[in-house]
């Protein structure tokens, strides 16, 4: 008997997605049809069909049952979601602290070495004193003495914290309290109206980094702010930050602000100053009193009532302190002693080289004499600027050995720092003249050589005279105190201009001169400080000198840095000269140019100087105790309105040399004349040269060997613009 199959035969279990599948049946309404497709009924099923004809009801279609597999899937499905929210939520939350732990690495090394983080030494101070031992200026940051906590009234530092960190003795160095609120205020005012850094941070910044405002720096102040809390108590922060903050005008450290705003002591002021105080660190330069009295009494009101608010003060005392901080600031003015201070700033590396430790400079400046120079110049300004359209002036004095006792380098220090005595050159204009003369006696001539004063000629061009007018022979005295160009040029040209610029550098002029025909007249410009210096040999017998300001250099624990050399005695004139250069400049305040120059009882000469157009107007004056040179003229060298030497210049330098020399025992210039004058009238006879038809006969020589002057109604022979400014247009293509 053979075996037959089974029906149906064995089916396996299906599990996982083939038996999610298994029920699953595609018919024809599952298709998309075509827009072809027309609806077709569907067709009957055989059984369908079978039980219609029988008339029985159709056998109930049964419905796929999901498998519990199925549902086991979709179980762990929503577990799955979970566990990877929280998975990644790990991974995120690693990396996070990993980055963090990156940015802190980074931070820190572009951080200077652990080693180097200790508290810099303050800033050094450079002290200018005057010849009397005053303060004269300071530079540098101004820091006061390091006070202790102890040495302060409790209402002091307390008045930082109420204003600056409030929490300071809670935090760690950084405050995140803080930091949310100014985030919040921040946000909420859209714009930076409030800050987050404690003392530390402040304290941090200040004392190690710079003043950017970028993100970088402020994590290394973050940074340094906790290294400092480990390193250092609460106290000694805060002592540091009182010590180092800056309070404007230069004032670093609670002593320095108390002593420039109040004239005390920080231990001194009082609840109402502490609280300014502490209100200028927001905005030193903006609120300082000094300023800004509004501003910085206002802020102070917004401390006082943070310092009642945190229980610092009661609001009794608040109130009481309203309004009322003893101000001791000196009103800003011209300030032009800073003109000295500046000076010294540029040659202090060549006398001491880089500086490491606060100095103190003593000066040869005698800040009574400043003072009279300083008013001098502003005042004749003030009253004359307009109508002669002068803008600036200078003057410099010196003693006859090159000590310099005032400097006045402009008008007003706040609005211009140019220094117009020591750094500005200028044309001397005639001025220069005695370097002229000085060759020609040099060369054998005397204050009694004859000369022509008349027309000359020079490669087919004419100079003339200021007032366009001819005296016809004169003698040196007479051309030097009438300031006549011709007789200037005449000599120059005779004596060779290369000698006169020898001369000239001889006796201390620095500056590059040019040898041509010109330079009689003063064309080649030059300081006032170095024409001041080239006239000191007239006022002390012929000794050359360098002008200098400073004397000694000590650190402030007295430790000898500098001491000034007596300069050598170099001998640059010779005696013989020194007093007929003497006779002849003081003919030019007795009859000449400067006739309005005087000093009561005191022996003085000089010359006056006008450049070409009226742009420079200069007088150099000197006695045997002071030698002073005044320049007037406009920074853009425009002209002035017919402003001469013998105008304004002389003025200033006559109000500046009657208050110098009260009280000062008279004396007699170096050489005084009355030796030369008789026995040299034969060879001043011998070298008259004859009138032109044009100019008035010389008077005759009278028994002292001195010619007066010729004199006219309206004569004016002030060496001006008209011959100066005529020479180099013609000779030299012009020079403006």
């Amino acid at each position: 008997m053979g075996l037959g199959k089974k029906k149906g035969g064995r089916k396996e279990p299906l599990f996982g997605l083939p038996a999610a599948l298994a029920d699953l049946r595609l018919t024809a309404a599952d298709r998309i049809p075509n827009a072809e497709d027309k609806p077709k009924k569907p067709a009957k099923s055989s059984a369908k069909r079978k039980a219609e004809d029988s008339g029985d009801e159709p056998p109930r279609e049964r419905k796929p049952q999901a498998s519990r597999s199925g549902a086991r899937r979709r179980s762990k499905s929503g577990g799955f979601s979970l566990g990877r929210m929280v998975y990644w939520g790990a991974v995120l939350g690693l990396w996070g602290v990993i980055a963090v732990i990156g940015v802190v690495i980074y931070v820190g090394a572009h951080l200077p070495p652990i080693q180097s983080l200790e508290i810099p030494k303050r800033p050094p101070t450079i002290q200018i004193v005057g010849i009397d031992g005053s303060m004269l200026a300071q530079r540098g940051e101004m820091a006061g003495a390091n006070v202790s906590l102890k040495d302060l009234p409790p209402y002091l530092p307390k008045a930082f914290i109420a204003i600056e960190d409030r929490r300071f003795y809670s935090h760690f160095g950084i405050d995140p309290i803080g930091i949310l609120r100014a985030l919040v205020t921040n946000v909420m005012h859209r714009g930076v109206s409030q800050g987050g850094s404690t003392l530390t941070q402040q304290l941090a910044k200040n004392l190690f980094l710079t003043q950017e405002r970028t993100m970088a720096r402020k994590l290394q102040e973050a940074e340094l702010a906790i290294w400092l809390e480990r390193k250092h108590s609460k106290s000694e922060i805060l002592e540091l930050y009182l010590n180092r903050v800056y309070f404007g005008s230069g004032a670093y450290g609670v002593e320095a602000a108390a002593q420039k705003y109040f004239g005390k002591p920080a231990k001194n002021v009082t609840i109402a100053e502490a609280a300014m105080l502490a209100g200028l660190v927001k905005s030193p330069s903006r609120l300082a009193p000094n300023r800004n009295p509004e501003g910085a009494e206002a802020r102070a009101k917004i401390v006082l009532a943070a310092m009642a608010d945190g229980q610092f003060i009661t609001d009794a005392q608040a109130q009481a302190s309203i309004g009322h901080p003893s101000y001791n600031v000196k009103p800003a003015g011209a300030g032009t002693v800073n003109y000295v201070a500046d000076w010294i700033g540029e040659v202090l590396d060549d006398l001491v080289g880089q500086i490491d430790e606060s100095i103190k400079v003593e000066t040869t400046i005698d800040p009574k004499l400043q003072s009279v120079a300083e008013a001098a110049i502003i005042d004749e300004l003030a009253a004359k600027s307009v109508k002669f359209n002068v803008s600036q002036g200078a003057l410099v004095a010196m003693t006859p050995d090159g000590a310099v006792r005032a400097v006045v380098g402009g008008r007003n220090y706040s609005d211009s720092q140019y220094n117009r005595a020591v750094t500005a050159k200028r044309q001397p204009g005639s001025s220069f003249k005695p370097f002229v003369y000085l060759t020609a006696l040099e060369q054998g001539l005397t204050p009694d050589t004859m000369r022509q004063d008349a027309p000359i000629e020079v490669k087919g061009w004419k100079p003339e005279n200021y007032t366009h007018e001819y005296f016809g022979a004169v003698t040196l005295t007479q051309a030097l105190a009438m300031s006549l160009n011709t007789v200037a040029i005449r000599l120059g040209l005779e004596v060779g201009p290369k000698n006169v610029v020898r001369t000239a550098h001889r006796l201390g002029i620095s500056s590059k001169l040019e040898p041509n025909a010109s330079i009689a007249l003063g064309t080649s410009e030059v300081s006032v400080v170095e024409l001041v210096g080239a006239y000191a040999p007239f006022a002390n017998g012929g000794f050359a000198v360098t002008p200098h300001v400073v004397t000694r250099i000590r650190t402030l624990g007295g430790k000898l840095l500098y001491m000034r050399q007596a300069d050598e005695h170099n001998q640059v004139i010779d005696p013989r000269y020194v007093g007929m250069m003497n006779t002849m400049m003081r003919e030019t305040l007795i009859s000449g140019t400067a006739k309005k120059a005087e000093i009561p009882g005191w022996p003085a000469a000089g010359k006056t100087g006008t450049s070409q157009d009226y742009r420079d107007a200069w007088f150099i004056g000197y006695t045997a105790n002071l030698v002073t040179g005044v320049w007037l003229g406009n920074d853009d060298n425009s002209p002035t309105k017919k402003a001469t030497g013998g105008g304004l210049p002389v003025e200033v330098w006559s109000r500046f040399m009657k208050t110098a020399h009260e009280g000062v025992p008279v004396a007699n210039l170096p050489n005084s004349p009355g030796t030369w004058g008789l026995s040299n009238l034969a060879q001043a006879a011998s070298q008259v040269s004859p009138p032109t038809a044009a100019a008035p006969a010389p008077a005759p020589a009278n028994n002292s060997g001195y010619r007066p002057p010729p004199t006219r109604a309206n004569a004016r022979p002030e060496a001006a613009a008209g011959l100066d400014g005529w020479l180099m247009d013609r000779l030299f293509g012009g020079n403006r």
